[in-house]
């Protein structure tokens, strides 16, 4: 017979009714329109990254923009978008952006075995693009973070099936564009997956040193913004940062001290990451791998400069998905409590300009990486108390497999 629980997690993994899905593609697709109808150049962030391959087209450097944060790579991805017509861009970039997030969130479910026609899948999506600010947000600007946003769950997915090596590759090219998912090498060097690591340094190694040998300015990523990423001194992209780092300035704190303060809790979250993965060398392999990568994207999202609230769409997806698992940290409340203030609507005191929701955003960052970084430290130290043969499979291939 099943407990109440098997019976709640039995109804979401059944097939979603169709009339639910007609409701998810009309979502789904009003945002891209809406969005299409709105940006000419597919969004604010996006058309920073056209102008950049259209500087190069025209044989200036793409790094002379200080808003141009990508890799060179990024410049000759973007190429086809500043040579195709402005009516076609508008409309293509949200949607490639919402696909992005949509095989993500795919990717994500397949992490954890559920099936992607179930209630939770579609009700999932449902309630990421109507309750979560930062999902509109991600399509309104048109980001390439949902590149990343697919990535992560698309590398971690192929871990969980043994296949190391190909994950590395998928992270990799995600760096070669964006260095968003850097902090995700640590897991390859946890699990000692030196080629993994290889395929995922190399990739975006060879990328970088082509594209740059055809840019006017070569090293211009090193000697223009990495510094301006290192000084975080931009006006206009501290407003939205949500880093303790920005936000504890913002309130008064020395900078200085916010570096520190940030500094820390990032390398606590580091630690909780290593100490998750090394105690559970025969532990539950989906949730040590998930909560090990996401732990560190949130280390990082802790101490990075720029870090802004769209970046939470590169973990979130992957947290969620595991609501179903006893002792996920979706099933926390404080992971719940963390979500509260990116809830769209609802007017919060003194919070309401563009400007200050990162004072938000960092609040739920927090409380999220606590979450998490409790749960890590929490699973570890119940696996290494239990018995090997109580617990579950390791990840395929890895060598607790053998």
């Amino acid at each position: 017979m099943n407990s109440g629980k098997e019976g709640v997690c039995g109804w979401w993994e059944k097939p979603a009714e169709s009339y639910v899905r007609w409701v998810l593609g009309v979502v789904l697709v009003a945002a891209v329109v809406r969005v299409g109808l709105a940006s000419p150049q597919g969004g604010m962030d996006n058309a920073i990254v056209v102008r950049a391959a259209d500087a190069w087209l025209h044989g200036r450097s793409p790094y002379a923009d200080r808003h141009f944060l990508y890799l060179p790579g990024a410049v000759l991805a973007a190429v086809p978008q500043a040579l195709l017509p402005a009516d076609v861009v508008r409309f293509l970039v949200p949607a490639g952006v919402t696909g992005g997030l949509v095989g993500g969130w795919a990717c994500a479910l397949r992490v954890y075995g559920v099936p992607l026609r179930s209630r939770f899948a579609v009700y999932g999506l449902l309630g990421l693009a109507l309750g979560f600010a930062p999902f509109g947000h991600l399509v309104q600007l048109g980001n390439w973070t949902a590149g990343s946003a697919l990535a992560l769950p698309c590398a971690l997915l192929l871990v969980c099936r043994g296949r190391w090596v190909a994950a590395g590759l998928v992270i990799g090219a995600a760096v070669a564009v964006k260095p968003l998912l850097a902090p995700v090498l640590l897991l390859f060097v946890f699990a000692r997956r030196w080629w993994a690591l290889a395929a995922a340094v190399g990739v975006p190694a060879l990328v970088s040193a082509v594209a740059a040998l055809a840019m006017p300015d070569p090293a211009g990523f090193f000697t223009r913004t990495l510094p301006f990423l290192l000084r975080g001194e931009d006006s206009f992209v501290r407003l939205y940062e949500a880093s303790p780092a920005a936000v504890l300035a913002r309130l008064g704190v020395p900078e200085s001290g916010a570096t520190l303060l940030a500094g820390g809790a990032a390398a606590a979250g580091v630690w909780c990451a290593w100490r998750r993965w090394g105690r559970g060398e025969e532990g539950v392999a989906t949730a040590r791998v998930v909560e090990c990568a996401v732990m560190l994207m949130l280390s990082a999202f802790l101490v990075s400069r720029p870090s802004y609230d769209h970046y939470l769409l590169v973990v979130l997806p992957l947290l969620l998905a595991g609501a179903l698992t006893p002792g996920a940290a979706a099933r926390s409340p404080w992971f719940w409590v963390a979500l509260v203030p990116q809830v769209p609507g609802f007017t919060w005191p003194w919070l309401e300009p563009g400007t200050r929701r990162a004072f938000k955003d960092a609040v739920t960052l927090c409380v999220l990486a606590g979450t998490v970084g409790w749960a890590c430290v929490r699973t570890a130290t119940l696996e290494s108390a239990d018995p090997p043969m109580a617990r579950e499979s390791p990840v395929p291939g890895s060598r607790a497999a053998f």
